[in-house]
């Protein structure tokens, strides 16, 4: 019987083919079809980590991140900062440790970031929370050794949105920020890694899934918002380059998402990457199969795009 792990083991260079339903990729998983992706791994001796740094305080609520240094560098190197997902609500920095530790191994410096959720306060207090880290992290490059000129964003679902918004809306930005670092010598993003995240809320789909559920209670009454809360809104010529992963599975973020996103690029001259994963759901990265595919892609881009 041909599995879709065999498929994998035969065709190697095509992007791994799932299960279409995220219940039969547990039942896999389960039955030792497929594997887990090491979600907690071990931060190696040679891997210096930072943690609990607070890059912003508001009414006494400590908003911190969290750094992974390779203990052999001799020069600045890259910077890789992964925002998480949990539908704005839910989700913490640690999430992504995989590629934290990962990434910190192929010698890139990188860092997580923690933001306010729905409990905390309301849109758009995320936005705004991951832009104040990155001008934080602008600030202080030359204290943890990474290159403030080669920095990427990467995100998962709600951490896709926010990164894509982060990253889109950084040059003048439209959504007022809090950052003490905002004087600072003008650096910017120099790519973008969009996994499965929102790009337009003004959709019908978009206003009434759950994922988009807590966005949606807070701006009903004024429906200008859902544009203003969505990354499409701030596509331009010139932005930089950008990494798409989707599930054509996915029930909770749909595919026509991602697409779009991929089309208004295109017309615009944005150089950008979009790679599908045939049958798979949301949070398809938690299988080992798709997240070495995705990592595979994220190497060259970043390669690229970024180590240079």
């Amino acid at each position: 019987m041909l599995t879709p792990r065999i498929i994998g083991f035969i065709f190697p260079e095509k992007a791994p083919i799932g299960y279409h339903y995220e219940l039969l990729d547990y039942l896999a998983i389960g039955v030792g079809l497929e594997k887990m992706a090491n979600l907690e791994p071990e931060i190696p001796a040679d891997i210096e980590e930072f943690k609990n740094i607070e890059y912003k305080n508001v009414n006494g609520k400590s908003l911190q991140l969290d750094i992974y240094k390779p203990k052999n560098l001799t020069e600045p190197a890259p910077l890789l900062v992964f925002v998480h997902g949990g539908g704005w609500k839910g989700g913490k920095r640690s999430d992504y440790l995989v590629y934290l530790v990962d990434y910190a191994k192929k010698g890139y410096i990188t860092a997580t970031v923690s933001y306010r959720l729905k409990n905390d306060s309301i849109y758009p207090a995320c936005v705004q929370d991951v832009s104040d880290a990155v001008h934080w992290l602008f600030c202080n490059a030359e204290k943890y050794g990474y290159d403030p000129d080669r920095i990427a964003m990467i995100g998962g679902s709600a951490g896709g949105h926010l990164v894509l918004m982060t990253t889109y809306d950084l040059k003048a930005p439209q959504i007022q920020l809090d950052s003490a670092c905002l004087t600072s010598p003008a650096h910017k993003i120099k790519a973008v890694v969009d996994i499965y995240g929102p790009v337009d809320m003004t959709t019908p789909y978009a206003q009434t899934r759950d994922l988009l559920l807590v966005l949606s209670v807070i701006l009903y009454r004024k429906p200008e918002f859902y544009w203003e809360a969505s990354p499409a809104k701030y596509l331009r010529a010139g932005l930089p380059p950008t990494l798409i992963f989707q599930g054509t599975s996915d029930n909770l973020l749909p595919q026509s998402q991602s697409d779009t996103l991929k089309v208004r690029l295109d017309r615009l001259g944005v150089p950008n990457e979009y790679y599908k994963l045939p049958l798979w759901p949301h949070a398809m990265d938690m299988a080992a199969r798709p997240n070495q595919y995705m990592q595979q892609k994220m190497d060259a881009f970043f390669e690229k795009y970024v180590r240079e």
